[in-house]
């Protein structure tokens, strides 16, 4: 049987009374299912998992996402199995990335508020992330519960978020930094997908904003316009009431809701290994209806 600790007001919860390195009963998965429902951000200690082991407890919650496809890496850089997404700063021989190293400035996008794959067609349900090796100074993960951002905005910006449909791409939030240094592969493989602003949790009943950094606009309306609003709800959102500061310790299993919660990780010292190992359950349906290809190549170019 498991058991929920608190570590904040609104959500956040630590888990204990399981052992995620064995195969999982169906009682526990409904169990850490329903936790997940009511905490959005689930932190399990101490869970010295093999990636085998860190695979078999995702899959019990879900088919995976693969990481092929989706960023800046080519085929052999790979340092794990495709169905991780490595947030580490190592290459695939374990030595730490150079500051001015392609991927490493890629993944300062990391560093922004997000919600994991919102730039896929059907957005990721859970984030699975395993902290191997931790920086001993910084690194913190910061989450942000976008159900009580929503609860919290007043009745007449409830009422304009409503039906909203915005745009979400890589592109986006990698030029926000500076990062333009894109083929035009990759390009075509980070063209917007369409989001709904307003998600309701299936589990829970919940509403919640559904933001991240890789919204470029809302459908509709002036880009200006949009970008400015978007900003307003995620200063909103992301007050400290509303947002937990995850300290890493070694071998921390941290589970996250992405249809409810945004976050960022802060930053730390590169000159010290930082190896981190995320796997992400997929979802399952779109937020909203996609535009068709060439539509998407125009959005994508106006992007540029």
């Amino acid at each position: 049987m498991i058991h929920v600790r608190p570590l904040h007001p609104l959500f956040v919860g630590e888990v204990a009374g399981i052992d995620t390195t064995g195969d999982l009963s169906a009682e526990n998965v409904r169990a850490i299912r329903a936790a997940a429902d009511r905490y959005a951000v689930l932190v399990f200690r101490n869970q010295r998992l093999t990636d085998e082991q860190q695979l078999t407890f995702s899959h019990s919650f879900g088919e995976l996402e693969e990481t092929r496809g989706t960023g800046i890496s080519k085929p052999g850089e790979q340092r794990l199995h495709p169905a991780f997404a490595d947030v580490s700063n190592l290459d695939k021989n374990n030595r730490l990335l150079a500051r001015d190293n392609r991927r490493r400035l890629y993944s300062l996008g990391n560093m922004l508020w997000h919600s994991d794959s919102s730039f896929k067609p059907i957005p990721a349900k859970y984030s699975i992330l395993s902290g191997r090796v931790v920086a001993p100074h910084g690194g913190d993960t910061e989450f942000a519960d976008m159900r009580a951002a929503y609860d919290a905005l007043d009745e007449a910006t409830k009422t304009e978020c409503k039906g909203l449909i915005c745009e979400h791409s890589l592109i986006y939030s990698r030029e926000m930094l500076g990062f333009d240094d894109l083929t035009e592969d990759e390009r075509a493989t980070m063209r917007p997908v369409r989001q709904s602003l307003v998600r309701t949790h299936p589990g829970s009943g919940r509403k919640s904003l559904y933001l991240a950094s890789h919204i470029g606009t809302i459908i509709g309306w002036p880009v200006p316009e949009a970008r400015a609003f978007i900003r307003d709800l995620t200063e909103h959102a992301t007050q400290p009431q509303f947002v937990y500061a995850h300290k890493w310790q070694p071998f921390d299993l941290v589970m996250w809701d992405n249809r409810c919660t945004m976050h960022r990780v802060r930053r730390y010292d590169n000159s010290q290994a930082r190896d981190m190992r995320r796997t992400t359950v997929a979802g399952t349906e779109m937020t909203a209806e996609q535009i068709t290809s060439f539509a998407a190549t125009e959005s994508t170019d106006a992007l540029r």
